[in-house]
């Protein structure tokens, strides 16, 4: 068993997983910058240690500070969160050679699955369903154009270690192929230092839907249904649903056939996410595996009545699942809102400062995933992301309903400081959102809102 984790993360996840581990009995140690020393987490968890100064790099991403704060408190197990190291395989690979549980998938399957060219390979090999486009990663402009030319445009140029919207380019018109290649080869090589690019046919209106696997070393694996995640913007999702609406029951249920078919291929444990697009005409295709907990996991726990972080604990700590897919229960409609720090009227710029009034909502079936109080100060270091608000009830309408009037509550004002609480409010009342009749391009066709 478990008995200490070292949380290597900060904000609401790390507040998140706090909480659980303590429902479970487990002791916890909040890993945290100087920046974040008077932390929500910091005086929650059992233990604090201080693993450098603000800036991420030599704090929250230093691997040599996490693993020594570990040893330091005798933590024997980190649960890394989301973002941040939460999908480095070196890292895991260094806590599994320090005796250390990492809290996820293997390395091994982590550096499968993280890198993008050979998760394609992986799932052609499975099976699943992808949309045209490059096996291999590719380095040279001509030889991708020439693919790109085959395949025919649009395209979207990713990076094949890239992640959470970072490290890709749409391309539309061939002549601007070369230029947005080499761009986004520069960023890619900057940012993941990782030069490789794989190209791939792009749908204009699609629908982004997930599914959540949960994998043991016993050779069980599961799915927990699907969450729509199409409301993005620049790639990064705004608003999420589970299950997802007006998506034939039998689409979702190959959909999971097929997530649990390429975990069961990769060897995967721990809690995962297949993301797929699906087309107007209800074909679904294999984008990437997210090897983390999702930030829009609570929908799902919503609906399942499944901890996903209790399930992760479990799992990494060698035990078994304790359900099989038949005993997985969906009941009713769930919708997680992100509410950022930033201000839509200005191109959603963040906005950093102190808050100097912070209401958040309440009622039955409203739960808030947050880090921040009155006179909490948003530092301009990290994500923006200040709370998530997620709602339920027995139908999609009283849902929507019901996440519309916790937007209305919730006040977080301070000087300087702009949310998206107003413009999430107008998109949900949107008439393609109402009739969920949304794609990916929503967004992005709309005025920005103060």
């Amino acid at each position: 068993m478990i008995s200490k984790v070292l949380i290597a993360n900060r904000g609401e996840i790390a507040l998140r997983i706090a909480r659980t581990c303590r429902e479970l009995g487990i002791a916890t140690v909040a890993a945290h910058s100087s920046e974040d020393r008077d932390s929500a987490v910091v005086s929650f968890a059992d233990e604090s240690v201080q693993i450098g100064p603000g800036p991420a790099k030599s704090s929250y991403l230093s691997i040599p500070a996490l693993i020594e704060a570990a040893r330091a408190r005798g933590a024997d197990a980190i649960h890394p969160g989301y973002g941040f190291l939460s999908e480095n395989a070196d890292f895991a690979e260094v806590c599994e050679l320090e005796g250390i549980t990492f809290i996820g998938p293997t390395a091994e399957a982590m550096g499968r699955l993280g890198d993008k060219s050979s998760a394609r390979a992986i799932m052609l090999d499975a099976e699943l369903p992808l949309l045209p486009g490059s096996r291999d990663g590719l380095t040279g402009a001509q030889e991708a154009k020439q693919l790109a030319d085959d395949i025919g445009y649009p395209v979207i140029i990713k990076a094949v270690a890239g992640g959470g919207g970072r490290g890709m380019a749409v391309v539309r018109d061939p002549d601007d192929f070369e230029r947005a290649f080499t761009q986004t080869r520069a960023n890619a090589q900057a940012v993941f230092r990782d030069g490789r690019l794989y190209v791939e046919r792009y749908l204009d209106s699609a629908r982004h839907v997930e599914i959540q696997v949960l994998g043991d070393g016993h050779g069980h694996v599961v799915h927990l249904g699907a969450r729509d995640c199409s409301l993005q913007r620049r790639h990064q999702k705004l608003v999420e649903e589970s299950p997802a609406p007006r998506l034939d029951p039998r689409i979702v249920a190959e959909m999971g056939e097929a997530a649990v078919r390429g975990a069961r291929a990769a060897d995967y444990t721990g809690a995962g996410t297949f993301e797929f697009l699906v087309d107007g005409d209800g074909r679904y295709y294999f984008m990437e595996v997210n090897c983390r907990l999702q930030v829009e996991h609570p929908v799902t726990e919503m609906v399942t009545g499944i901890d996903l972080v209790r399930e992760q604990l479990r799992v990494a700590a060698g035990e078994p699942l304790g359900f099989t897919q038949g005993d997985v229960q969906h009941r009713g409609v769930a919708i997680e809102c992100r509410l950022n720090a930033e201000d839509p009227a200005r191109d959603f710029a963040p906005t950093p400062g102190t808050l100097t009034r912070c209401v958040l909502p309440g009622g039955p079936f409203v739960r808030v995933d947050t880090h921040i109080e009155h006179g909490y100060r948003i530092p301009a270091l990290y994500d923006s992301l200040l709370a998530k608000l997620i709602v339920w009830a027995p139908d999609r309408d009283a849902a929507l309903a019901k996440m519309r009037r916790a937007l209305a509550e919730t006040r977080i004002e301070g000087a300087g400081v702009s949310t998206t609480a107003g413009f999430l409010g107008e998109l949900l009342d949107h008439p393609r959102v109402r009739a969920a009749e949304h794609d990916t391009a929503l967004i992005g066709s709309l005025t920005p809102v103060a």
